[in-house]
């Protein structure tokens, strides 16, 4: 037996405006669109699914958040404030964890950090 990939789901009501910031502001190919849900690829074998809320499947961020490695936090820090997504503040180093990261939301209130380690 052999695990082939990682699919993170996040449910919505807003399906075009999950797009939009995974696609447009994060930058995210899509791996597979289906509709009611789409599935972006930041990395091979890595996904996030972005799904419409449906029997039991809420939008529920309360807790969660999906993290992305870059070695340009700044960076993404900058093109984050120039596309208006929804930021904690400014990138910042979290000296417990050894990372230097940011934090914004998605539109349905998901935390998405964007990190380096140090």
């Amino acid at each position: 037996m052999q695990i082939t990939g990682q699919i993170t789901w996040v449910y919505t009501n807003d399906l075009e405006a999950s797009v939009v910031f995974y696609r447009d502001v994060l930058g995210l190919p899509v791996w597979r669109d289906a509709g009611a849900a789409v599935i972006f690829e930041p990395l091979p074998g890595a996904r996030i699914g972005v799904c419409t809320a449906f029997d039991g499947r809420v939008v529920e961020p309360k807790g969660s958040m999906i993290t992305l490695l870059s070695e340009d936090v700044d960076g993404w820090y900058d093109r984050l404030i120039a596309a208006g997504a929804r930021l904690k503040g400014p990138p910042e180093t979290l000296e417990q964890f050894g990372i230097y990261s940011l934090f914004c939301e998605d539109p349905n209130g998901y935390l998405v950090e964007i990190q380096t380690f140090l």
